[in-house]
């Protein structure tokens, strides 16, 4: 064992064990050891690691394509494409199955072609609501909605990063020996003839037994109580949609966390509001509410914030939800919300209002403002910052997210998405163009803004994509790769393929539980290389074995992003994960061992 593989070894050790603590972000501790490498490289004038190595992984299609592909997501978001999507597959379920019925198949199929990340995120609230509407657990349905986007992640080329990085690797290599038997790349739809029955499998196996291994004791919390309550009124806008529905229709009569307590139209004022009623435009809607369901009614499309009366002419995807208490030295204190000039005055408009211990009735208007009052209202992105040192207001803090999506753009953003799926396959255009053209896309047809795509970017993904990739030329050039494989994975060697796919799933799969699924994959792959010059086997049922086991992983919170996601909305603690995690992680690994070296 040479020098180099001791030293690769001993950094590998240190950062595996910094990995595991998750005490600090992945991103600087895996950079913190190729910075430590390169150190080590020069002092001692080693072959381990030289600076163009380490960058290679950065000018690599792979980061940037998932980069990418974060603002196409973001596109999806803003427009209120997945949320409206979401509400219309989950409808109202009575029970833990029927909800983890309707939530499964949508999200996996939906996570093929969307990064699963933003799609976890843009369920959470929608989960959250249903839970309070329906008292059905959390526990049953937010792992269940992790697991489901992870299975549908390796049904496709961009479904997870890790596909993509582990197709980038593939790339990087043919070029590095060119006249070596060159690996053939994933594709678009090259691990569907695998991810799919893998992805189905663990669907059934979330259905079956999914309710008897989740926690399903605990209720929902109910809704919020009046000392928590906001009051805000709604119009229906002219020409929506909405108008002309009946309330039910219109999915107004059991909003989750909030109350319609009153319509007024023109001089009619309807206090005890019938499922049966129709709305018309320019109806006025009072609700009460929790502030979490204040903020999704404001996304609700045909409905308008009405608080001073006026005409909502402002374009309200530029805007944001700002959260404020009144001091006592609000000079709006004592005035109703119509008389005040709030707009006039800080150039935005109160959506609700809170006030401790009392249920504020009516319409929002004819609020009067008093000292500790907690208002939302809507501004434009520099607000907050441009009154933090105003005495007017405490605790001002923008709430994250627009205003209002873009629900024009929906249909734009949902054909970009579709331009990006088809292009791989049927024109061949390389991923990162595809990501990059449907990135722009959403830019420049206003799916979303620049800085909102900005910051989409999970710049720490991209870094520990990079840096991994750096980690893992070190591993193959030092000779730990074949060291690993040799005696690591040697003693599989007489099971044949099989045996040999099912260790390298094994390790991979225990590596993501306790590190981080991009980076544990990186670090597999010259590892996976190695064991294939040595045996003589296809290195490609390998690779698609390490791809899998670094996305299919269920065991851990921290080994897959969206696992930690739903940790808290779910309640869940370590031992939920294992109860629901390992048998889910056995059946999908014993699915792509038996069939990977039969499809590749």
């Amino acid at each position: 064992m040479s020098i180099e593989a001791w030293i690769t070894l001993g950094l590998l050790a240190v950062m595996l064990a910094g990995l595991a603590t998750n005490r600090v972000g992945a991103d600087l501790i895996v950079m913190g050891t190729v910075a430590l490498m390169l150190l080590v490289d020069f002092v001692f004038r080693l072959d381990l690691l030289e600076p163009a190595d380490a960058l290679a992984g950065f000018a690599s299609p792979g980061p940037a394509t998932v980069g990418l592909l974060y603002v196409v997501a973001a596109g999806l978001r803003e427009t209120g494409a997945l949320t409206f999507l979401t509400e219309r597959m989950l409808g109202s379920p009575k029970s833990a199955l029927a909800a983890q019925a309707r939530l499964a198949l949508p999200v996996a199929a939906s996570s093929a072609f969307i990064n699963n990340t933003p799609i976890v995120t843009v369920f959470l609230p929608v989960l959250s609501s249903l839970c309070k509407r329906t008292g059905i657990a959390p526990g049953q349905v937010f792992m269940p909605l992790s697991a489901a986007a992870i299975l549908g992640g390796l049904c496709t080329l961009i479904g997870t990063s890790t596909n993509l990085v582990m197709d980038a690797l593939i790339a990087d290599h043919n070029a590095a020996f060119p006249d070596a038997q060159q690996i053939e790349r994933f594709g678009m739809f090259g691990l569907t003839r695998i991810g799919l029955p893998a992805a189905i499998i663990g669907l059934a196996f979330i259905l079956l037994f999914g309710r008897r291994l989740l926690p399903g004791s605990r209720t929902a919390e109910p809704v919020a109580d009046a000392a928590r309550e906001f009051a805000t009124t709604m119009r229906v806008m002219p020409g929506s949609a909405l108008a002309g529905k009946t309330i039910e229709q219109a999915g107004l009569r059991r909003l989750p966390g909030l109350f319609l307590s009153r319509i007024d139209r023109q001089h009619q004022a309807m206090l005890a509001v019938s499922p049966d009623e129709q709305l018309a435009e320019n109806d006025l809607l009072m609700f009460v509410g929790d502030i979490e369901s204040v903020v999704d009614l404001q996304k609700l499309k045909g409905l308008v914030p009405a608080a001073d009366e006026d005409d909502h002419t402002v374009y309200r995807p530029h805007l944001r939800l700002i959260e404020a208490v009144v001091s006592p030295e609000a000079a709006v204190i004592g005035q109703s919300i119509r008389d005040s000039g709030f707009r006039a005055r800080y150039g935005a408009v109160i959506v609700a209002v809170h006030r401790q211990g009392h249920r504020l009735v009516g319409r929002l208007g004819d609020i009067v403002l008093r000292a500790g009052d907690r208002l939302l209202f809507e501004a434009d992105p520099d607000f907050a910052m441009r009154h933090r040192e105003t005495t007017d207001f405490y605790l001002l803090s923008a709430l994250k997210g627009s205003a209002a999506p873009r629900h024009d753009r929906a249909w734009m953003a949902i054909a970009l998405l579709a331009g990006l799926v088809l292009s791989v396959p049927v024109l061949g255009m390389p991923p990162l163009i595809a990501a990059l053209t449907a990135a722009c896309g959403m830019v420049l047809l206003r799916c979303c803004t620049g800085r909102q795509a900005r910051k989409s970017v999970d710049w720490s993904v991209l870094i520990v994509i990079g840096g991994a990739s750096a980690l893992g030329h070190a591993v193959e050039t030092s000779g730990l790769g074949e060291l690993v494989a040799t005696r690591g994975i040697g003693w599989a060697a007489p099971l044949g393929i099989w045996g040999v796919c099912a260790v390298l799933y094994a390790m991979t799969s225990l590596a993501t539980a306790t590190i981080n699924n991009i980076a544990a994959a990186v670090l597999m792959f010259p590892i996976a290389l190695s064991a294939a010059s040595l045996f003589g086997f296809d290195p490609m049922p390998l690779l698609v074995c390490v791809t899998l086991a670094a996305s299919a992983e269920f065991m851990s919170p921290i080994g897959y992003q969206t696992n930690l996601i739903v940790m808290g909305p779910g309640g869940y603690k370590v031992t939920d994960y294992l109860r629901f995690g390992v048998p889910l992680t056995l059946l999908v690994g014993v699915v792509v061992v038996a069939l990977a070296p039969l499809l590749y």
